[in-house]
């Protein structure tokens, strides 16, 4: 679990689940199962962009959205908690002489969905005092009537809770009866029922899942007072229940006898296995600081992704609009136009909203945008960055990247990083022989902590498990490991990466940005990559 999901997951208090106001009501099992009648739902839009209209707006959008979540929360044998939260209402974003205006409404009738669209293009007058140039929309050719819904097998919402409490106290037991003392085991589950029409003639309605079952397991030397911790191992998806079917297609056999996951996840297993690799933590001798090769796998490597790549080419972060909160860029649009080398021949990384699986993906984004697929760096070479509608003009492009998103109908939207992934590498290569490669290295399983500065240029990364690579041999594991980047070199060093039969997705389900703060869920994909001559620290601290 990385720094934001650290943050928000103890902001929601585990013993006492404090939600915050944009998470909804608590509601009843049983009503996570209902949806909105689109006609219902039509009918209401209408009337929002005819009000619109007649206020003066030369654009509006509607967002109708029921916003369903679920957490179950438990430690060893007991249940922390388990909640239900509906979140229903419209926003409405309108362009009044080229100024935005934005109000949102729980009012779910024609009364107050034709205020919140009269509200909204007041707010856009009243903005236009401090407008310094007109929105410049890039065009966005309607739809008609379209549908998309997330393609899972199992809704997870009709799950009983009895049978998710027996899962997950199943695995604490079996976390326990390996050698874990403490054990945590959390299932979150998003459903997000979204309508969206604008006056360029679309209605689109969107029906998204997704999945994150995240797990600790902590093992103590009662003798020291010393404690190791592992974290699982699996990716939050955008997939059904069915992502824990546990199926051995979904498995992954890694070197030094460790077991990622894929498609599929065998909670159990890896709940057994990080109590017995927490309990050899204690016993792992400590890294000596240097210079290491290290082999990264896509459970660790999306982090770095996510914080070196995906957030520093998101073009309102070099625009500087995220500045206050969040820190700028050091990836300027002017080394695009003189085509930085931000990594080695080996480093092609692509944005993607539609990869299959992925948290990030849907078939329009929340402007009307019909998703895609387009490349950020080409063989190392930075060609491009992430832009929405009122973006694209600064690259000289004639379409959004449809990368726009936001977590609430009561929120405005606004870009959000899609998810982006390291291309599997071009010729056949697999992990093992991606090992027997290396004299001198580190093998690098799960993410952990991480710093990074407000340019994203100068960074540091743990992770969950670590092996010593000796003459192309994992001679075994290692503790208090940390590497230090700066971003262009780093990947620079990016000397192989394995094939797409490695490939594998991970990401972040709770990934923070904005003022007032929003979330996303966004995944990023890789295969194992090696990365030549990184600065290895030693994290142990000496407490005296």
């Amino acid at each position: 679990m990385h720094r934001r999901d650290f943050l928000t997951l103890t902001g929601l208090g585990l013993g006492s689940l404090a939600l915050p106001a944009t998470f909804g009501r608590a509601i009843a099992a049983e009503e996570l199962q209902s949806t909105l009648d689109v006609a219902f739902k039509k009918r209401l839009a209408d009337s929002a962009l005819a009000a619109a209209r007649a206020a003066g707006a030369g654009y509006c959008d509607v967002r109708i959205g029921r916003y369903l979540r679920q957490f179950v929360i438990t430690r060893e044998d007991k249940v922390q908690n388990v909640v239900n939260t509906e979140s229903t209402g419209a926003g409405i974003r309108v362009l009044v002489d080229g100024t935005w205006g934005f109000a949102a409404t729980s009012e779910l009738d024609e009364a107050g969905i034709v205020a919140a669209a009269r509200q909204a293009a007041a707010v856009a007058r009243a903005n236009s005092v401090s407008q310094t140039a007109p929105v410049e929309l890039a065009p966005v050719r309607g739809v008609g009537e379209v549908s998309w819904k997330t393609p899972i097998r199992k809704n997870a919402m009709t799950v009983p809770i009895s049978e998710k409490v027996d899962l997950l106290l199943g695995v604490n037991a079996d976390a326990m009866a390996a050698g874990a003392d403490f054990v945590n085991t959390m299932m979150f589950l998003v459903n997000e029922q979204k309508y969206f029409a604008s006056t360029d003639g679309s209605y689109i309605d969107q029906d998204v899942h997704r999945i994150w079952v995240p797990m600790t397991a902590t093992a103590i030397d009662k003798a020291s007072g010393k404690f190791r911790t592992r974290d699982g191992l699996s990716a939050p998806m955008g997939m059904g229940y069915e992502y824990l079917d546990g199926a051995a297609s979904g498995k992954v056999a890694l070197p030094g006898g460790a077991v990622a996951y894929g498609m599929s996840y065998d909670l159990r297993a890896d709940a057994v296995a990080a109590a017995k690799q927490a309990r050899e933590k204690l016993k792992a001798p400590s890294v000596k600081p240097g210079k290491y090769d290290l082999v990264l796998d896509p459970s660790h490597l999306w982090l770095t992704i996510h914080e070196s790549v995906g957030h520093p080419l998101e073009l309102d972060r070099v625009l500087g609009y995220e500045a206050n909160y969040a820190g700028t860029s050091f990836a300027t649009l002017d080394k695009r136009e003189d085509g930085f080398r931000y990594g080695s021949d080996q480093v092609t990384i692509f944005a993607d909203k539609t990869q299959p699986g992925s948290l990030g993906a849907v078939a329009y984004d929340d402007e009307g945008v019909k998703t895609k697929r387009w490349d950020l760096i080409k063989d190392g070479t930075l060609v491009d960055y992430q832009a929405i509608r009122d973006q694209a003009h600064i690259l000289g492009k004639d379409e959004s990247d449809g990368c726009c998103y936001a977590d609430s109908w009561s929120s405005v939207q606004f870009q959000r990083m899609a998810n982006v992934s390291l291309a599997p590498g071009k010729t056949p290569l697999s992990v093992a022989d991606m090992v027997k490669d290396v004299e001198n290295g580190i093998y690098i399983i799960g993410d952990g902590s991480f710093s990074i500065d407000q340019q994203r240029y100068n960074a540091q990364f743990g992770g969950q498990l670590f092996y010593e690579i000796k003459n192309g041999e994992i001679t075994g594991m290692i503790e208090d490991v940390a590497y230090q980047i700066r971003t262009p070199e780093f990947w620079g060093a990016c000397a192989a990466v394995c094939d797409e039969s490695d490939y594998r997705l991970s990401g972040s389900f709770f990934d923070g940005k904005g003022q007032p703060s929003q979330v996303s869920a966004v995944s990023h994909g890789s295969s194992t990559a090696r990365f030549n001559g990184v600065n290895v620290i030693n994290t142990a601290r000496s407490l005296g």
